[in-house]
């Protein structure tokens, strides 16, 4: 079985964009921008044998702002630019209650069954509470990259970091710089 590092994609791989007041994510490829570190980061899980994998609600689909495909276009920018192959999208919002949307882990529970990953061995990086939640749901050491968004603390355990790049260092043993909440 692999390793797997289930990975959220906006504010952990590309940076969020303004849109008013609010900051959200990318609508179009041309919004996306790679975040410092995340290429080196996905260089690093891959050399030592984890296999990432982006899990991420994308709820702009069902409110009509975005479309599927504008979401797919950006996945596949990110997984050109990264060599990340594994997206795993929610299109749904909350009222939808789907098992899909974090912070229930339907999207790890159906990556971890299609591409055979061993979760004992794996881990979750993620910038909102409902990641973490996710996470924890799933029985993963979880890493939260603390945005500062004006919205709800993940609960502990986690670990808090500063980026992509130094939770996949903690993780194989680079840093022992871990701040575990």
């Amino acid at each position: 079985m692999t390793k797997g590092a289930f990975l959220d994609r906006d504010g952990v791989l590309n940076a969020n964009v303004k849109i008013g007041e609010k900051v959200g994510p990318p609508r179009f490829v041309s919004e996306v921008e790679l975040l410092p570190g995340v290429t080196e980061a996905i260089d690093l899980l891959r050399r030592n044998n984890y296999l990432p994998i982006v899990i991420t609600n994308q709820p702009d689909v069902a409110r009509g702002t975005q479309s599927l495909s504008q979401v797919n276009s950006i996945n596949s920018y990110i997984g050109e630019k990264t060599g990340i192959f594994h997206f795993y999208v929610c299109p749904h919002d909350t009222i939808d209650q789907c098992q899909c949307r974090k912070p229930k882990p339907g999207l790890i529970e159906i990556a971890t069954k299609e591409l055979e990953i061993d979760l004992n061995h794996s881990f979750l990086v993620g910038d909102r509470w409902k990641d973490i939640e996710a996470g924890q749901a799933a029985s993963l050491p979880s890493f939260f990259i603390d945005n500062l968004y004006t919205e709800l603390n993940p609960v502990p355990p986690f670990t808090r970091v500063s980026s992509l790049l130094e939770a996949v260092r903690i993780r194989i043993g680079e840093s022992n710089a871990s701040r575990v909440e």
